[in-house]
């Protein structure tokens, strides 16, 4: 599938788990390992149609710091975007274990904002000749 396509299809996904993530702001109703584990499949699949934007190909990788490395490297900026990396363990680890006693909550609302950010500005790319 060409780069462009499969950029369509992750930032089509990423919008799938940004709409659970705007029903999942009751802490009581969702707990913050199911909230961050939607929160990162959503920035993973913007990150990845980002590089199929920009190298019309991504790599098979859940790991949030070396998709953002790849854009940095293809000449992307990334700057605001590094603090995702907080999510990282909940792709992976969090979404088989408990959360440790003291990690502190999410801040959902402003998560939200965020992610739904870098989607716009992804897909906002798709968009332009």
């Amino acid at each position: 599938m060409p780069g462009h396509e499969l950029a369509l299809e992750m930032i089509a996904a990423a919008k799938s788990d940004l709409k659970a993530l705007k029903h999942m702001l009751d802490p009581d109703a969702f707990d913050d390992r199911v909230f961050g584990f939607h929160a990162q499949q959503a920035i993973e699949k913007a990150l990845k149609a980002w590089l199929n934007i920009v190298r019309q190909s991504h790599p098979f990788t859940h790991d949030l710091s070396f998709l953002l490395h790849a854009l940095k490297e293809a000449g992307a900026n990334v700057e605001p975007y590094w603090d995702f990396l907080d999510l990282s363990e909940y792709g992976v680890r969090f979404r088989y274990e408990t959360l440790p006693q003291d990690e502190e909550p999410l801040e959902r609302c402003q998560l939200l904002r965020d992610v739904g950010e870098l989607i716009g500005r992804v897909e906002g790319l798709l968009t332009r000749p």
